[in-house]
């Protein structure tokens, strides 16, 4: 699940629980244990890469 932060980054949340801290060593929610899944990293990814190029559109356009 992604949510986006007040200056429009995007957070991945855990599709359990809504939790969105993540222990990255063992790829599990910090508050129920539910894996992440390879798709809700792929879905972050695309997001994230979606929100670096609106962001550097957004400089030059200034």
């Amino acid at each position: 699940m992604i949510f986006f932060n007040p200056a429009g980054g995007p957070e991945l949340a855990c599709d359990d629980c809504g939790c969105r801290w993540f222990d990255r060593m063992s790829g599990t929610c910090y508050e129920c244990g539910a894996p992440v899944s390879e798709e809700s990293q792929a879905e972050y990814r695309r997001a994230l890469e979606a929100f670096a190029l609106r962001r550097s559109r957004e400089k030059e356009g200034t």
